[in-house]
């Protein structure tokens, strides 16, 4: 590193200037001070580790800054929630330089500056790795908040967008190929994801019972979901979204998605949703399956029916 530590926090400091009125105390303190909020506070972490989540070799520091801070954002939208504020420990490698860490922090900028939300501060630490953890502040009206632990027989099962583009961007990425405009979209989908704020707020409006963001794999997510609410599924493996360039299994078992799985009362729930998200958002709503009350199966196309296999990212398991 080419800075000090005060020097580095100095430099960081004025990449993330500027604060909105709920923010009373910023970077730079021992702490961080925000006025009340107004609803029930949600809050959440995740850690990315170098070698395990990302490699430096495959990534831009800004695409690494920009996702540290969606897919914590995925995590409080898949409560219904709205993100507030976001602290951030990192600790940088040997070979990390400052002008590295600068671009982390301007992906992390950019991405904090599309949902309004302010980095109040966190903490550096020099390691023998890279990770990077970040914890999002959010609130959500009293009694709105969606689990994932609410799915009810008889509901049905839904997802947003399409599945399977971030992995197949990553494969795109690892096989090294020239990038057809097909693999650059990919590509963005690997590494910027979307959170689904406004359209997890929407599904709420219309009776969400259940909701969780895709971040591990679709069917290992929704066996996780099932399992929350003490209830199994049915799943019709024709009406899974497919991204255009991604296999099947991709969009099964791939992760890194973060689409917003969840599940609706309804025919009529699923319908009117599907019509506003589609106005609002230009974002499809698929139905992928039904609520039963035990097993986890899969019906294919030709009428079959299979026991679900969970595939999917598992940290311990990799």
């Amino acid at each position: 590193m080419d800075l000090t530590e005060d020097e580095l926090l100095t430099a960081i400091r004025r990449v993330l200037s500027g604060a909105g009125p709920e923010v009373r105390i910023g970077p730079g303190d021992d702490a961080a001070v925000l006025a009340p909020l107004s609803g029930e506070i949600v809050v959440t972490t995740d850690v990315l580790v170098e070698g395990v989540h990302f490699d430096r070799m495959l990534t831009s520091a800004r695409d690494l800054g920009y996702k540290a801070i969606v897919v914590n954002v995925s995590d409080v939208a898949a409560m219904a929630a709205s993100p507030r504020a976001a602290v951030c420990a990192l600790t940088l490698g040997g070979d990390v330089d400052a002008a590295w860490t600068m671009e982390l922090f301007g992906g992390m900028r950019e991405a904090a500056g599309e949902h309004a939300l302010w980095l109040v501060g966190g903490d550096l630490s020099g390691g023998s790795c890279g990770w990077i953890a970040v914890t999002v502040i959010g609130e959500v009206a009293a009694g709105r908040a969606v689990p994932r632990s609410g799915a009810r027989v008889g509901d049905l099962v839904v997802v947003t967008g399409s599945l399977g583009a971030a992995a197949a961007g990553l494969r795109v990425t690892r096989d090294g190929r020239p990038a057809s405009d097909l693999d650059r979209r990919l590509l963005r989908a690997h590494f910027r994801p979307v959170a689904r704020v406004g359209e997890a707020q929407v599904l709420e409006r219309h009776g969400a019972t259940a909701m969780m963001d895709v971040s591990d794999g679709l069917t290992l997510d929704l066996s996780r979901l099932c399992a929350a609410s003490g209830a199994g599924v049915r799943l019709a493996l024709g009406e899974v979204p497919v991204a255009e360039g991604a296999t099947l299994d991709e969009a099964l078992g791939g992760g890194d998605d973060y689409e917003l799985l969840a599940t609706l009362p309804s025919a009529d729930a699923v319908e009117t949703a599907r019509d506003e998200l589609r106005e609002t958002f230009g974002v499809p709503l698929a139905e992928i399956g039904v609520i039963v009350e035990e097993g986890l199966t899969v019906s294919a196309p030709d009428g079959g029916e299979r026991p679900l296999r969970a595939m999917g990212w598992d940290h311990f398991r990799a």
